[in-house]
């Protein structure tokens, strides 16, 4: 079997630019972290939404999309037994379907779903880029109008962000523009970011300026994580989301010591020891 080419995705990126160690850990050393009750509902409430466009028009409404939280939670329980873990008692399960129902409810407060026929959901697209990685990322919905335009819709399970705060959800819908203008031969239209905790929305009208500056940023991010690669220099780098990280015990900062850098496990990551 031919061997894939090295691939970034908006995640990784910026777990680069958020913390060197911290893409190194994930990306390389691919360090086991334990599920979160958080990112286990976000991957919930995307199911839900991208099975609710299987039903008719007619029938997409909020108690179908709730009724769809226990059989999608139970499916997930299936593929990853260890979520079980999330929970202590049987009432936190039903508080934390409570805060998903919650979430889907924020959605039908932003769109009719009954007047939406997406042309992709949850679409995986891989690109090429010339001189550069492999691009990869997973947008949650893409709609195309009558005329040809393009829509890309993604959900956050969280609430808006401050302005000061938004720069890596536009870097990701930039770099999902980049992919589509690339793969579907058209610039889409609006990126449009929902975000279900509060209701929050922000909305991109990208131009060939943006995906200029988007792949720029893309080859100095990629750039620089070939430069760490080749000097074996992943630093830690301490900030507000350290609160949130699962690699204290691995991170110098908190006292930890990373593993052993395994070149082979660089080389298949990143294409260099």
């Amino acid at each position: 079997m031919a061997r894939r080419a090295p691939a970034l995705s908006p995640s990784r990126a910026s777990d680069f630019r958020q913390c060197p160690l911290l893409f190194r850990l994930r990306t390389i050393d691919q360090v086991p972290e334990p599920p979160s009750a958080a990112a286990t509902q976000g991957t919930l409430v995307h199911s839900v939404l991208e099975k609710l466009f299987d039903l008719p028009a007619r029938v997409r409404t909020l108690e179908a999309a709730i009724g769809m939280l226990r059989p999608a939670w139970d499916e997930l329980l299936t593929r990853n037994p260890g979520l079980g873990t999330l929970h202590e008692t049987s009432e936190e399960v039903e508080d934390w379907l409570g805060e998903a129902a919650q979430k889907l409810e924020t959605y039908f407060t932003l769109e009719n779903p009954q007047r939406l026929e997406p042309d992709a959901r949850e679409q995986f697209l891989e690109w090429q880029m010339p001189e550069g990685p492999l691009l990869r990322g997973i947008i949650d919905r893409v709609d195309v109008a009558p005329d040809g335009s393009i829509r890309i819709v993604d959900y956050k399970t969280g609430k808006a962000p401050a302005p000061q705060y938004g720069q890596q959800a536009k870097f990701q819908m930039r770099f999902y523009a980049l992919l589509v203008s690339h793969l579907r031969g058209r610039l889409p239209s609006v990126l449009q970011l929902l975000y279900l905790k509060d209701g929050g929305t922000f909305a991109l009208h990208p131009t060939d300026e943006d995906l200029d500056l988007v792949q720029h940023e893309i080859l100095e991010v990629w750039a620089a994580i070939r430069d760490a690669a080749t000097r074996s220099e992943w630093p830690p780098r301490r900030g507000q989301l350290c609160a949130w990280c699962n690699f204290h015990a691995l991170c110098p900062e908190f006292g930890g010591t990373p593993p052993p850098l395994d070149p082979a496990a660089v080389e298949k990551a990143l294409g260099t020891a």
